[in-house]
């Protein structure tokens, strides 16, 4: 009997940590409403007001691993609640550590699409490591509005 409570309480404990794992990380969903929530910002209150939101680490736009970023259609980085050093910069050309160029793919997927999913590599902003990650993009107007889980 024992052995049995010991058993379960093991198990009970892998599945509490297995829990608080999943907690500290963001979902496919949960990216999918930021984007979302970060789109209606925009209509609703303009982009000057919005991108400042957007970068403010105490915004309602930053979650654990999850950020917005905004992009101009040309690849241009407007909004970035991870990094404000990218805020400017054209990043059309960039690549991510295996050499794939992910901002033109990112570009020519929301020049064909309203919405999209891509994987790549990138720097996780909680871990401080180059991870795998899956961004969600929705094509507002000329700008592009993401936001990306690291599912590892």
């Amino acid at each position: 009997m024992k052995r049995i409570v010991a058993v379960m309480f093991g198990l009970l404990l892998v599945m509490g940590l297995n829990v608080a794992l999943a907690a500290e990380h963001g979902t496919k969903e949960e990216a999918v409403a930021m984007v979302k929530k970060a789109v209606e910002y925009l209509k609703a209150n303009g982009n000057q007001k919005d991108f400042a939101e957007f970068n403010n680490p105490k915004g309602g736009f930053i979650d654990r691993d999850l950020y917005v970023v905004v992009y101009s259609i040309n690849g241009k980085c407007l909004a970035h609640g991870a990094n404000q050093r990218m805020i400017g910069r054209d990043l059309a050309d960039n690549k991510d550590v295996d050499g794939k160029p992910y901002m033109k793919e990112r570009l020519e997927l929301m020049k064909a699409k309203t919405s999209a999913w891509q994987d790549y590599k990138f720097l996780n902003p909680t871990t401080k490591k180059i991870e795998s990650k899956s961004m969600y993009l929705e094509r507002s107007g000329d700008l592009i509005v993401g936001c990306g889980i690291y599912p590892n």
